[in-house]
């Protein structure tokens, strides 16, 4: 990138900023608000809690991001909501004081332990006792497995496809992938979406997203645990939503039609949002979430 190109880019991120101002530069600014109001917190996982990285697989958080989040977790009411499937959000993030929400939404849990028992994740509240889950799209798990089967014979071929179950969502990654492949891959993934009239496809970065075609979304389920909360109705709550993700829009709409709360998009180029503050990076995103806690132990 030449000097030139690099300075349009800088000067173009600049004028963005000027209609989503850093939430870092205007934190106490925000923070007036926020007096007296019951704040909740929810965060997606990629690009947001952790760097998005060529594997999706190795999308680690920091240890300490993890350090922060789970003190924002003692502070506040928190959630992570991710495209991912549940399980391995928790994997990544290892907080039981948390909601998960997965799938975008379609697998929530309330706070829990987890334990790992015969293959797989069991997740108990504090008694022990298996925790109660929301999954509005249950019955489409077997014609999730059936797509699964499907992309997997039919994108053998395509060098870089990498298929990911996230139990309601199938991902398909396609950061590997040569432009010549994507056309091919582009029409494939829309061929087999179009055999299963009950799903819908969307696009995130440098990936496919097939889910259910149900009326269900992340700004759904950032309803539905404010609702769980006792908030739903409640004109003292303050919801603080950041993400990075086309997916994350529905939250950022869901908050301006609410009228309160703050929407955070974590970008590094300008971008068409509905969020009305930005972070740079996951770094900020931290920074952010640490003077958060730090006005909420001087508060308190």
């Amino acid at each position: 990138m030449g000097l030139a190109e690099l300075s349009m880019n800088e000067n173009g991120y600049r004028s963005w900023l000027k209609k989503h101002p850093s939430a870092l530069e205007t934190f106490d600014e925000m923070i007036v608000n926020a007096k007296g109001k019951k704040i909740v917190v929810f965060l997606d996982y990629d690009g947001t809690l952790s760097n998005i990285v060529p594997n999706p697989d190795e999308a680690f958080m920091s240890d300490q991001m993890r350090k922060v989040v789970g003190e924002v977790a003692r502070c506040f009411p928190t959630a992570i909501i991710s495209g991912r499937s549940r399980d391995k959000v928790y994997e990544f993030v290892q907080l039981d004081d948390l909601y998960y929400a997965g799938s975008h939404g379609l697998d929530i849990a309330a706070p829990f332990q987890c334990i790992y028992e015969l293959g797989h994740h069991q997740f108990v509240d504090k008694n022990g006792d298996e925790v109660a889950l929301f999954q509005p799209a249950q019955k489409y798990l077997p014609s999730i497995f059936k797509i699964l089967d499907v992309l997997k014979e039919e994108t053998r071929n395509i060098k870089g496809v990498m298929l990911e179950n996230n139990k309601f969502c199938v991902s398909v990654h396609f950061r590997h992938v040569s432009d010549k492949d994507f056309l091919l891959l582009d029409e494939l993934v829309k061929s087999v979406v179009d055999d299963f009239e009950e799903f819908r496809l969307s696009k995130g970065k440098k990936v496919f997203e097939i889910r259910p075609d149900i009326e269900w979304d992340k700004g759904h389920a950032l309803e539905y645990l404010l609702e769980t909360l006792g908030y739903g109705s409640s004109n003292d709550v303050l919801p603080i939503y950041i993400g990075d993700d086309r997916t994350d829009e529905d939250a950022f709409k869901v908050i301006k039609n609410r009228g309160n709360g703050y929407s955070i998009v974590v970008s590094s180029t300008p971008k068409e949002t509905m969020a009305v503050y930005s972070l740079w990076s996951p770094c900020e995103v931290k920074k952010f979430l640490s003077r958060l806690v730090n006005w909420k132990q001087s508060s308190s």
